[in-house]
């Protein structure tokens, strides 16, 4: 079970490194995305990416693990609104399925739990919050 999720320890954060990069590579797609009633739209885009290729990075890190996803389950309640915006404006996409757009709401509970899952120990041993139980005599 340890070496499974230190495996999707770095599935996880390289998909947020990746994601995050994509923002500084086609910015209009994220621009598409933001709900009108942000300011600084341009500006929440690279500040996205770059929280999700720092985070996703940190994530890889042992020491880092459990903020960085914490962060991560931050950053996904943060970016919430522009999913719903994309679900609820699918002209701006025609791209992109109608169902693709409404699937990613509930994509996003998952990609959270699935952070969470990373506050729980970082993978390669017991969790340094949890205590040890007693050793028998």
């Amino acid at each position: 079970m340890r070496m499974l999720k230190l495996v999707m320890r770095y599935v996880f954060g390289l998909l947020f490194v990746l994601a995050g990069l994509y923002h500084f590579i086609n910015p209009a797609f994220y621009l598409r995305m933001m709900p009108p009633n942000l300011p600084w739209h341009l500006f929440l885009v690279y500040l996205s990416g770059f929280c999700e290729v720092a985070l996703g990075l940190l994530l890889l890190v042992p020491k880092y693990t459990r903020p960085a996803a914490w962060g991560l389950i931050a950053l996904l309640a943060a970016v919430f609104p522009a999913n719903v915006h994309m679900a609820l404006n699918q002209q701006l996409f025609p791209d992109i399925a109608p169902a693709a757009l409404w699937l990613r709401l509930p994509l996003q509970a998952v990609l959270m739990l699935w952070a969470y899952w990373f506050t729980r120990g970082n993978g390669v041993g017991r969790s340094a919050s949890l205590p040890r139980p007693p050793h028998a005599l």
